[in-house]
């Protein structure tokens, strides 16, 4: 079998000062990619690392035409990583898996074998993780029940890498921040089938971990783009329009406030600060609704500039229209 071949799977692994993982990540990979059999090719994304990294993924690349490895001009970020591994695999079905050692290589065929039963996006749960569980499992637990509630997928680990995508899931996605995460939302609001299959997570033996408490702000921030992206992008008007309505409504519950007020003896309105408030009100609610109007120019001007459809066809059955 020529390792040059057009594979079948692409597993991409972002890497950030992980030297001491690397040669084990590798043979591991090796292993489980050659057990279902099949062509595939690994492109491991060295993330600006600053611990001789680049040098053992070199090696490692020069012995082996099946690994690809991308080093990247400074640290980017995991998502930027990811982007840009996605951005040069070619196999039809896409692996991603952190190259801590903690996601476990021997997991891939089982992922991928769920893309074989109908599903687009396959994705990891560490049922049982072993990590600390104040600073890591808890508010794991809490940013995917956060997570699950605005987005309405309902999965029980987003945050874990270790996943599998049908390339068409990806073409047309652009990652930006730490949006990675959200990738099985974000595929599951256009129409693409999402399943979760527990897998097996293992204690970091190696490096140090990347991740902090301090993510957690990025998260929701994060998580307030994509939930906008994904219910309004184009229907902006009904979240400003929608703020807008509501600043209206304050005013005039303010200025009613302010009028009985007065009616009844007990203030004058010049010395109420009910009248500002209610200026303020009418003020944001104004503002709302014309940004909104001017949100809803730009989101017209965007796809009909690009001729981008805003819905996407899963199958046509039938015969094809007569031009």
């Amino acid at each position: 079998m020529d390792p040059l071949d057009a594979p079948r799977i692409s597993v991409v692994v972002p890497l950030y000062n992980e030297r001491e993982n690397i040669t084990t990540l590798w043979s591991e990979l090796r292993t489980a990619l050659e057990r279902p059999g099949g062509p595939w090719e690994a492109i491991l994304v060295d993330d600006g690392s600053t611990d001789g990294s680049q040098a053992l993924l070199k090696e490692a690349a020069a012995a082996d035409p099946r690994l690809r490895v991308l080093i990247l001009a400074r640290n980017y970020g995991q998502t930027a990583a990811l982007a840009a591994g996605f951005e040069v695999a070619r196999a039809e079905v896409i692996v991603t898996l952190d190259g801590d050692l903690q996601n476990d290589p021997s997991d891939i065929p089982g992922l991928v074998a769920r893309l074989s039963e109908g599903h687009d996006v396959a994705c990891g749960w560490r049922r049982e993780r072993k990590d600390p569980f104040l600073t890591r499992v808890l508010p794991s637990r809490a940013a995917n029940w956060l997570i699950s509630l605005i987005t309405g997928v309902h999965l029980h680990d987003y945050g874990c890498t270790l996943k599998a995508y049908r390339r068409d899931v990806l073409k047309d996605l652009h990652l930006y921040g730490e949006m990675h995460r959200f990738l099985p939302a974000i595929a599951s609001w256009g129409g693409w089938r999402i399943a979760e299959a527990p897998v097996n997570h293992r204690p970091r033996h190696a490096g140090r971990s990347k991740y902090g408490l301090g993510r957690t702000l990025k998260v929701l921030l994060d998580l307030v783009t994509v939930k906008f992206l994904g219910s309004y992008v184009t229907k902006p008007i009904y979240v400003f329009g929608g703020l807008g309505i509501a600043c209206f409504a304050l005013a005039f519950v303010s200025l009613g406030a302010l009028v009985y007020r007065k009616v009844a003896g007990i203030e004058s309105m010049i010395q109420s600060p009910l009248l500002l408030l209610s200026t303020l009100f009418v003020l944001l609610g104004a503002q709302s609704v014309f940004l909104g109007l001017l949100a809803e120019m730009l989101v017209r001007t965007y796809y009909e500039s690009q001729k981008k459809p805003i819905y996407r066809v899963r199958e046509v059955i039938g015969p094809p229209p007569t031009a």
